[in-house]
């Protein structure tokens, strides 16, 4: 321990970062005690992790699980070896999904993809889309339209017909939704002509883009909107630890690839593939891994709220507990 630097950053806006450097012991430390009769600062609860499985487990369908929620950015974690039962289609929100595991078909109005681990979309807000997973699982990102792409695609989104093998048109029915397709906000149901909507993209200049992160250390951005960042960060073993703050924005991670200790000021906790954690803007953190790591990071302006059950808290800061990540 000794001293460290700290970036001061504003990630939901062009404003430049400031560095500072830190006393690392105090800036872990709990506050000095209060010599006051009345009640300075709040008690604050250490992070929580949620975590859902990395690799697919069978199980029967169900909709997506929610794990973080606000009025303007909703997480959901799916998973599915099947269709899904009806298209979709959003009123208010771009959707932008993350393939985690698996093969998933995504069938839209703008063409067809063929989803792969670690690849990228985004829906357009009132694109009429399916999907059909075999063994995988997805996160999915809503968030208020229009979204932009901040790096070139890997690929398009392509007319193909029959979008898989053994596809054929069926009855079923198109879900148009608001409130960022949370269940329960459905506006109507009613049936579809499945061939019909899928022919639609030989109209369509638009497709969709697919995209991944880089190999490169660092972040590497993916998505942005008014008030909302998304990208991928690629780690590796070093020595000297940078600490970030962010002032505008609250931050969600998710493990990827690796394993790693997230070192904060609401604790320290160790991440792996398929764990989640929400730091509240304005905390100090880093992270600290002996292999390397990698993790998508969502950016929020406004509180994003954790709904999902919590798995494990962080512990409390110890030198001892700090030292010991040195070796």
């Amino acid at each position: 321990m000794g001293t460290v630097t700290e970036v001061i950053a504003v990630v939901c806006s062009d404003q430049p970062s400031r560095t500072v450097e830190r006393d690392e012991h105090l800036l872990l430390s709990p506050p000095h005690p209060n010599p006051f009769p009345v009640k300075l600062w709040r008690d604050h609860e250490p992070l929580s992790v949620v975590h859902f499985p990395h690799a697919y487990e069978s199980v029967p369908f169900a909709p997506p699980r929610g794990i973080y929620e606000s009025a303007q950015v909703r997480v959901e974690w799916q998973t599915m070896d099947n269709r899904q039962p009806f298209y979709h289609r959003n009123c208010d929100v771009d959707e932008i999904s993350y393939q985690i595991a698996g093969e998933r078909t995504l069938m839209t109005e703008l063409g067809t993809v063929e989803h792969r681990p670690g690849e990228f979309s985004r829906l357009p807000r009132g694109v009429a889309h399916d999907n059909y997973g075999r063994r995988e699982s997805h996160l999915l990102f809503y968030t208020p339209a229009p979204v932009r792409e901040e790096r070139p695609p890997v690929r398009r989104s392509e007319a193909v017909f029959p979008p898989f093998p053994g596809w054929e048109p069926g009855n079923i029915n198109e879900a148009v939704t608001q409130c960022m397709g949370t269940p329960g906000h459905d506006i109507t149901v009613a049936p579809i002509d499945e061939q019909r909507l899928l022919e639609q993209v030989h109209a369509e200049k638009e497709r969709l883009s697919v995209l991944t992160g880089t190999d490169e250390v660092g972040m590497t951005w993916l998505y942005r909107s008014a008030g909302f960042r998304l990208g991928s960060v690629r780690l590796r073993p070093e020595g000297e630890r940078v600490y970030r703050r962010t002032l505008d924005a609250d931050e969600i991670q998710y493990q990827i690839s690796g394993r790693r200790t997230l070192v904060s000021q609401r604790g320290i906790a160790e991440l792996g593939p398929g764990d989640f954690v929400r730091i509240p803007l304005g905390i100090a953190y880093t992270s600290v891994c002996a292999e390397a790591s990698e993790h998508i990071a969502l950016f929020a302006d406004r509180e994003l709220p954790q709904i999902a059950e919590t798995t494990r808290t962080a512990e409390p800061y110890t030198p001892e507990r700090l030292a010991a990540l040195q070796h």
